[in-house]
């Protein structure tokens, strides 16, 4: 009897994380989930937020997309009004994307320079751009067109942004890092950010740390990067690797907090208190920063 308790209550468990993950393209509820209504009316009124999800897969292909514990914070800015005009958000799955050379990226016994066609970033960026044409075509101004994205799809967000300015109003990059647990890993608060990333390069190979920092150097690069970015101190990924989003001109940088409250509101993601700060942008009082967002939005159209 307890063991049939025992797989029921799995199958239970299953079930509802199941039905938690989202993954398929579609615009958001202010419910936090797929909005009923997937063809938009006046979207010339409309302002347009596509969010890029993280990845787990560094450069492989994965069924990343997003949960709807994650997304409600996104889904608290559905329906708000900007100068009249309505905020949407559309939620964009690129998982299952794969660089053309992922099976030798991550291996420094067998990754030898140059990388051989292009990575999964640039192809979520190339899906991205493609997008936005079709939204374009749609009815949708680009000048009204947001790319949000958290993690990779932050990181994604300030790269895209950087080559192409003029395709869309602004991007807002949460806890942005694609390279893993850099700060966590090679314990950056104790040997400082030059030496952990000599460890990141000497552990992972040259392949990912080059790739790292061209892609950093092209968006400081950029003469104004109309992005705000969200980043933690504690964030195991690029909490204390950070700092170098500030040499882009024109991006705007949001330190959220030194520890897990926010205007002294405790964070909690799926109901416990915050753990993993890479989370930050998902926990609950992460809605304090609505009206930056809003604000920050308003600045970048007409």
């Amino acid at each position: 009897m307890k063991k049939i308790f025992l797989l029921l209550s799995i199958l239970l468990f299953c079930t509802n994380v199941l039905a938690d993950k989202m993954t398929k393209d579609g615009f958001l509820s202010n419910k936090n989930g797929y909005a009923k209504d997937q063809k938009i009316k006046d979207p010339e009124n409309k302002i347009l937020l596509i969010y890029n999800h993280g990845q787990n897969s560094h450069d492989g292909p994965s069924n990343d997309c997003v949960w709807k514990g994650g997304m409600k914070n996104m889904a608290s800015l559905v329906g708000k009004k900007i100068k009249e005009k309505e905020v949407l958000v559309y939620i964009f799955c690129t998982g299952k994307l794969k660089g053309d050379d992922y099976k030798r990226l991550w291996n420094k016994k067998k990754f030898k320079e140059p990388y051989k066609g292009k990575p999964k970033l640039e192809k979520r960026l190339d899906a991205n751009l493609k997008l936005i044409d079709n939204f374009v075509n749609e009815g949708f101004k680009k000048n009204q067109i947001f790319i949000t994205g958290r993690s990779c799809g932050g990181w994604m967000t300030m790269m895209l942004l950087a080559r192409h300015q003029n395709t869309l109003a602004g991007g807002i990059s949460f806890v942005p890092e694609c390279y893993g647990k850099l700060s966590k890993t090679y314990k950056v608060k104790k040997v400082g950010v030059e030496e952990a990333l000599k460890k990141f390069r000497k552990k992972d190979g040259p392949g990912p740390a080059d790739m790292r920092q061209m892609q950093i150097n092209e968006i400081i690069k950029s003469k104004n990067l109309p992005v705000l970015v969200f980043t933690h101190p504690k964030d195991p990924f690029g909490g204390l690797l950070s700092d170098w989003v500030e040499k882009a001109a024109g991006v705007e940088r949001i330190v959220v907090s030194e520890d897990n409250k926010i205007n002294g509101k405790s964070c909690k993601v799926w109901g416990e208190s915050i753990k993993n700060y890479h989370d930050i942008d998902r926990a609950t009082c992460f809605k304090e920063f609505n009206p930056k967002i809003l604000d920050f939005i308003a600045s970048k159209i007409n």
